[in-house]
């Protein structure tokens, strides 16, 4: 299924946001509380309608208390609304219009943006003539919903994806589309110098320097590239400023536009939380994965010093034992080689397709070595499977029963394909599907 885009929510603290989030994207992934201003950093998930796919972002509340915040809110708002889709703009009906609504619409009003004006605690129709005051805003008819109650959330959703970019998927084997990403400073733009050998992206010791993405087009021996840079993303909980806050849908959408993802890392810091929730990015939207340990020249060595910094990124990273390490100096421009080699290495098993009857050999001799688990009142018998994709590997088991699959036996199946097949650096999408009548 193809990610059709982004979908940001904004509007004044305490009007909903957060709740309206929550139930497009399937579950209480943001907080929610009475108290004003709770989600200061930005939480995203992604949300599907109708066999629609589309990244949904939740901001924090927007507001004027003095003319000192009047640059701050056109900051926040602009960069939201420039960078997503479709902004969904959230209003109190309780509370009518306000200086805070009329402020963030007047920027809203300028942009070329689809928005969607959605009128919020609105839970019965003795309120809905409420909402009326909205058209005051300039932004169109008002969308009458209820977060708390899921009201008018349907009708929200279809309006959502009637103004989302038709994407059609272009999967281009032959050029090798990658991101750069990880928390400031860590030398991602060093990293995209050295890669170009030309100052294509300002490099600075500030943290936060680059603001956009910047996609560059380059050619090395017989295969072409994209490498995308993005803006350094912060620890959740510190990304709290204007200009940060939003540089995080940018890095969000740098990634998605890319097949392989990245994930530079100082060598001279080590492993930080703020790494790990850089990566997750990533890992949600499924992309290929590499891991790269940059300053390397910085760092005092021994003879084993790679291998013991490799074991402690598979201790830290269980989740991504499958992603190569590398290991250089974006500075010093040593061992770009191995990025390039692992690039190439990933990128096909990105791209690798399995045939079928070698794939069914291994499943069988799969589960004669080690027999499903009794889970959920039965025990998986796996009849045959079939990859019906690529860019990530996906591939459906046809089993007696999904509800009997444990975790860890789809974690032992996984390991068993990789050990057979090339998959180094991309994840595996393994689904189940129950094979019925004649064909079971």
């Amino acid at each position: 299924m193809i990610n059709k885009g982004i979908v940001a929510i904004v509007g004044s603290p305490n009007v909903g946001k957060s709740t309206i989030f929550n139930r497009m994207v399937g579950e209480r992934h943001a907080i929610v509380d009475d108290e004003a201003g709770i989600t200061r950093d930005r939480l995203y998930g992604t949300a599907e309608w109708l066999g629609n796919k589309f990244s949904v972002i939740d901001t924090g509340g927007i507001e004027i208390k003095n003319t000192t915040f009047q640059a701050e809110i056109r900051a926040q708002a602009e960069i939201a609304i420039n960078e997503a889709d479709v902004v969904v703009f959230v209003a109190d009906g309780k509370l009518g219009v306000t200086n805070d609504d009329r402020a963030v619409a007047r920027i809203l009003n300028r942009s070329k943006k689809k928005v969607i004006l959605a009128v919020n605690k609105i839970d019965g129709g003795a309120n809905i003539a409420d909402a009326q005051e909205f058209y005051s805003l300039g932004l169109g008819h008002p969308m009458v919903v209820s977060g708390a109650h899921g009201i008018g959330i349907g009708d929200l959703m279809n309006e959502i994806i009637a103004h989302l970019p038709d994407r059609e998927e272009v999967k281009e084997e032959e050029k090798i589309v990658f991101s750069v990403i990880g928390r400031p400073n860590v030398g991602k733009s060093s990293l995209v110098n050295a890669i170009l050998n030309q100052e294509r992206v300002i490099v600075s010791n500030v943290s936060g320097t680059t603001r956009d993405s910047i996609d560059t087009s380059f050619k090395r021996g017989d295969r072409d590239y994209v490498v995308i840079d993005t803006a350094g993303l912060k620890k959740r909980g510190k990304i709290y400023e204007s200009i940060d806050k939003y540089s995080a849908i940018r890095a969000l959408k740098a990634i998605e536009r890319s097949e392989i993802v990245v994930l530079v890392i100082d060598g001279g810091e080590g492993i930080t939380d703020q790494d790990k929730h850089v990566i997750q990015y990533a890992c949600d939207l499924h992309k290929a994965i590499i891991i790269c340990v940059n300053k390397w020249d910085l760092v005092n060595k021994s003879t084993n010093t790679m291998s013991d910094y490799t074991k402690i990124i598979r201790d830290e990273y269980k989740f991504l034992d499958y992603a190569p390490v590398i290991f250089l100096s974006a500075l010093k421009k040593q061992r770009l080689d191995t990025l390039f080699d692992a690039l190439e290495k990933v990128h096909e098993a990105y791209y690798t397709r399995i045939q079928t009857s070698i794939l069914n050999e291994v499943l069988q001799d799969a589960q004669i070595m080690n027999q499903a688990p009794d889970f959920n009142g039965g025990r998986l018998k796996i009849f045959f499977g079939s990859q019906v994709d690529t860019a990530p590997p996906c591939i459906v088991l046809f089993v007696n029963n999904p509800d009997f699959m444990h975790f860890s036996y789809k974690r032992y199946i996984d390991n068993r394909l990789r050990e057979t097949f090339n998959f180094e650096g991309t994840p595996i999408n393994i689904q189940t599907r129950m094979k019925k009548g004649k064909e079971r």
